[in-house]
């Protein structure tokens, strides 16, 4: 575990126990799935997010927060404050027959809703748990008081996916079906973002009735704006045509201008290059299909926001929204598989029909890998980094992270450069209400709330061979058998000038930390996790 400085330690247990002697906050744990660092407008992006907005203007941003570059690793460390592999989490959620790719939270290891529950809160959790499917598995058996939503992956949001069922609690409400009911609200249409807001908002009026004493806990996951591309007709015409002039490579540079003036990045980190097609080669045809899927994209974005709003709406009419810790982030990046969308992969083999705006009737409900956003978008979406969502580099694991906490912060509309990691999620909330932060190898993050930190802190990450560490300003990187590349991310964070022969020396010595972490915490070699992944039955 990380070894924590005597006064750090002091100040930490000092604001903890600031706290505990005030009632303790509820906290809601917002995430969004597969969006990138600039898509929200408080973080320079041009959709439309009143919502988020407003959290921000009244409470902190990070410019530096990370998670691990994929879905199932972030939310087991989310949950856990360890990092994935130590929680069992090493890849996705299948079973590799080694403890730290167990596809599950290890059962020794407690997960946040665990120890709040043991800490007096009521813990509700809607949307896409991801982490396990088995009734042991399961959120209930894993903290959770109340659960709706899916155990697996979901991957659409009109319609439940074979395999994909939901719950309610460990009941299953709905299998696999084309035509899923809100029972909630039999009159209106199935759509998975409204559906798991209208649950969390039902447990929330549950919890104040029958529990009012009681500080509550809600987890809500999102599978927005994840593939596919499923949106709500009015939400898309909102957006519809706004993209087809304009394009990626002046929407991506307005952007990165909009960052600094916000005070997001530094004007010393140079816009990275694009690596896709230019807007001007495309004739005008396929521009208007372009158009649509940022259409559809943004639209996903949009609705999102709105219900976020709907939230904290809630939280506002019950009197509690003032001591609510309310936290927001992405669990990676934009994905950049084919440069317009899935099609190379799957439309080509005639397993789904071409994305055209001519045959959007045919492609727009379809579930599963049908539609997505393509590189292109998410060239613009992870501006001003390199990569994307499975890598190390900062495109796959910055995110936005927004606190909201009138009664726990000083500081309204204010910017924390800390770095800092979704481990530290875990022992932020512990330590705001007031209980145990224990066997974590993140920290609270409170201190960084009263006052931005300098402290050179080290932070890990590794998913698929790719493989990063940073140590205060610098980070090694590499991808799966592409040789360490060192920035000097006080300079650029755009990661575009390599320092590794300039500075041998540092390199060596992060690789060597690397190393000794990636041992502590269970991390294999890529190509045996793959010959694990084929002989396990």
């Amino acid at each position: 575990m990380n070894t924590i400085f005597p006064a750090y330690l002091f100040f930490v247990l000092l604001v903890a126990s600031t706290f505990a002697a005030n009632k303790q906050p509820d906290i809601v744990v917002i995430m969004a799935d597969d969006a990138g660092y600039s898509d929200f407008g408080c973080y320079g992006g041009e959709i439309e997010t009143p919502a988020l907005d407003k959290l921000a203007a009244k409470g902190l941003r990070f410019s530096q927060f990370y998670n691990t570059g994929r879905c199932c690793p972030s939310r087991a460390a989310l949950l856990t404050g360890v990092y994935q592999h130590q929680a069992g989490m090493g890849h996705m959620a299948r079973d590799r027959g080694i403890p730290s790719y167990s596809g599950t939270i290890l059962p020794d290891i407690p997960t946040l809703a665990e120890r709040l529950r043991k800490g007096g809160y009521r813990t509700m959790m809607t949307g896409k748990w991801h982490l396990g499917t088995e009734p042991k598995q399961s959120p209930v058996a894993r903290g959770f008081d109340r659960f709706y939503g899916t155990r697996n992956f979901i991957d659409s949001y009109f319609t439940v996916l074979p395999h994909c069922q939901v719950y309610l609690d460990d009941k299953e409400v709905l299998p696999g079906t084309e035509t899923p009911v809100n029972h909630l609200h039999p009159d209106q249409e199935w759509y998975t973002t409204d559906v798991f807001t209208d649950y969390a908002l039902h447990f929330m009026d549950e919890s104040f009735e029958k529990h009012p004493d009681k500080p509550l806990f809600l987890y809500v996951a999102h599978n927005a704006p994840h593939f596919p591309l499923h949106a709500r007709e009015e939400d898309t015409k909102k957006y519809r045509g706004r993209f087809k002039e304009v394009g990626w490579d002046k929407l991506r540079q307005a952007r990165y201008e909009r960052m600094v003036k916000l005070g997001l990045i530094d004007k010393k980190w140079a816009l990275s290059p694009s690596d896709v097609p230019k807007w001007e080669t495309y004739d005008e045809k396929m521009r208007d299909e372009l158009d649509l899927k940022m259409s559809l994209y943004s639209a996903i974005i949009d609705r999102m926001d709105q219900n976020i709003g709907r939230i904290v709406d809630k939280l506002g009419a019950a009197g509690r929204l003032d001591n609510t810790l309310l936290l927001f982030m992405v669990d990676n990046g934009v994905p950049g598989t084919g440069v317009h969308d899935w099609r190379g992969l799957f439309a080509k083999n005639g397993r789904h029909p071409e994305t055209r705006v001519d045959n959007y009737e045919e492609w727009g409900r379809l579930g599963g890998w049908t539609s997505s956003s393509g590189r292109g978008w998410a060239n613009l979406s992870n501006t001003p980094f390199r990569m994307y969502k499975r890598y190390t580099h900062e495109g796959g694991v910055a995110t936005p992270l927004i606190v909201h906490w009138p009664a726990g912060l000083k500081g309204k509309g204010e910017l924390r450069h800390a770095p800092s990691h979704i481990i530290d999620v875990a022992p932020t909330c512990l330590a705001a209400a007031g209980l145990p932060v224990k066997g974590m190898e993140g920290q609270s993050l409170l201190p960084v709330f009263s006052k931005d930190s300098k402290e050179e802190r080290i932070l890990y990450w590794e998913h698929e061979g790719n493989r990063a560490v940073r140590k205060g300003n610098y980070k090694l990187v590499a991808m799966h058998e592409t040789p360490w590349e060192l920035y000097d991310m006080s300079k650029d964070r755009s990661e575009l000038k390599d320092l590794s022969s300039i500075m041998p020396k540092k390199a060596e010595e992060l690789r060597i930390a690397y190393e000794t972490w990636a041992k502590h915490v269970g991390v294999l070699p890529w190509n045996e996790v793959i010959v694990k992944k084929k002989n396990k039955k």
